[in-house]
This record gives C-alpha cells, sequence and structure tokens, in this order.
C-alpha cells in the first residue's frame, strides 16, 4: 500500500490541480466573459454617409495668364503653367477635414485669389505690383 501511495501521489496531485484550474476559468469567464460581442455594420464608416465638401480655386486679375500652384484636397501639389485668367477650378471630398491651399503669380499689376468652401469665402486676396503674386490658405475647412 505505502509503495502505491508512493507512485500514485504525484499523478493525483496534477489532476487536482488541472481541475481546480478548470474550474476556477469557467467560474472567471461567467464573470468577465458575460457580455455578448458588439457587431458594427460596416456601412456605418462609408463616405457615402458624410456631406460632401466644394472647394472652389479661383484666380483673376488684370494680366491674361498666371502661373497657379495649389494642394489638391488629398495635399498633393499640382502646377497650371498657363492659365488664361480668370480661372475656377471646383474639388469635391468627403473627406472631414482640408486645408486649401493656392499660390498664383500673374503677368500683370494686380493679381486676387479666393478660396471658397460650400458656398462661403474663407480666404481672398489681392496684391498689387509688377508681375504680382497672391496666395491664399485656409487652416481647416
Amino acid at each position: 500500500m505505502k509503495k502505491l501511495i508512493g507512485k500514485a501521489w504525484l499523478p493525483a496531485l496534477i489532476a487536482t490541480a488541472v481541475v481546480a484550474g478548470a474550474l476556477a476559468v469557467a467560474q472567471l469567464r461567467t464573470v468577465f466573459g458575460s457580455e455578448p460581442v458588439v457587431i458594427t455594420e460596416l456601412s456605418s464608416d462609408n463616405a457615402e454617409d458624410f456631406n460632401p465638401k466644394f472647394v472652389t480655386y479661383e484666380i483673376f486679375g488684370t494680366g491674361t495668364t498666371a502661373v497657379i500652384n495649389y494642394m489638391d484636397l488629398e495635399g498633393r501639389p499640382q502646377r497650371v503653367p498657363d492659365a488664361a485668367l480668370p480661372w475656377k477650378l471646383t474639388l469635391e471630398t468627403t473627406l472631414p477635414s482640408v486645408m486649401p491651399n493656392i499660390l498664383a503669380q500673374g503677368d500683370g499689376d494686380a493679381i486676387s485669389c479666393r478660396v471658397t468652401v460650400d458656398d462661403e469665402v474663407k480666404q481672398e486676396r489681392t496684391v498689387t505690383g509688377v508681375n504680382a503674386e497672391t496666395f491664399c490658405f485656409v487652416k481647416a475647412a
């Protein structure tokens, strides 16, 4: 009997520890894992759910042409080397915020820029001088 107990005590201890661990995990799962998983619809973050923004760049002045540099609404620089004045460009986006930026140099004595977001003038600037240069920058629209 003493020999049987000497060989069986270690497997019995391991089995007892496994059963006690399983019971503890089962009890903890009833407390911490009892809330159902929340699943949201994938369509809630689609771009169509947002109101689009319309950003309009305008350049006008006394000259006939201008070199225009602007940032598109994804932040990439664009260039129009010989734009006939007056010049206008309207861009549409579903981004929550944009930073419109435009720079122009004309061949006349006065040049103006205007940035409009959703039919509201955000910035307008006029500069005079030989080959006048102007810029308009809106920090957040």
